[in-house]
């Protein structure tokens, strides 16, 4: 169903904040820092693959991303939803069918057999479609996945997720060279707010927290050889 109710954005980043908490999606240790895929340290780690396994938290979020973009968009603005392997994948799928399109998902490599195709399911020249992903950090992942659409002769103009980190300025610069427009639900601020507020966390882990999102870079520079 098409989502017909436009909550506003300070109240849907305070829910999702609440939800990413209440489904044990918010990991905190500045302590043992988690390890990013860029082989940085983070004190912070979100895990938002444990949402589909949420029926109820799942369908709000999707609702509200599905407003998201049709607030910020348009409500003509495509003609199908792409979603990236692998998280970004069942998220696609449920915004595809509130925004009634088409869906399809791209490999990050070619299919090694077969038509070693990258994109499964129809993609046509000239379509416009919304990339769909679970979260995004700097921007940098979501390129390749963008290419392999406009490859096709699709365009792909914007991007949605449900997380963005929200701490690192060179996001938007990234993706805006891309032409790229990014659509996302709530950041760590979000759910660091949403965590004091809680008491999901001690107070030394929630201040190591806001030590690390007041200068990520600083923070992991001088914590990089640990």
């Amino acid at each position: 169903m098409i989502p017909a109710a436009f909550p506003a954005r300070e109240e849907i980043a305070r829910l999702t904040a609440d939800m990413l908490l209440e489904v044990g999606a918010v990991h905190f240790n500045a302590v043992e820092p988690f390890t990013l895929s860029s082989g940085l340290p983070s004190p912070t780690y979100i895990d938002c693959r444990r949402l589909i396994s949420f029926p109820r938290i799942r369908s709000v979020l999707m609702d509200f991303l599905a407003a998201t973009v049709m607030r910020d968009a348009g409500f003509e603005a495509f003609d199908g939803v792409a979603g990236g392997e692998t998280a970004g994948i069942p998220f696609a799928a449920m915004i595809a069918e509130r925004l009634a399109l088409p869906m399809t998902y791209i490999r990050k490599k070619p299919k090694g057999h077969g038509r070693g195709a990258r994109i499964e399911g129809v993609m046509a020249e000239g379509d416009r479609v919304l990339l769909v992903e679970d979260l995004t950090t700097d921007g940098g992942s979501k390129l390749s996945f963008v290419d392999a659409i406009r490859e096709t002769g699709a365009s792909c103009a914007h991007t949605a997720v449900i997380f963005s980190y929200g701490i690192f300025p060179e996001t938007e610069r990234t993706l805006c060279d891309h032409g790229l427009r990014l659509h996302h639900l709530c950041t760590w601020w979000d759910v660091l707010a949403a965590a004091e507020a809680r008491g999901s966390f001690d107070a030394e882990t929630l201040a190591g927290v806001h030590d690390f999102l007041d200068d990520p870079r600083g923070w992991q520079a001088a914590r990089a050889g640990d």
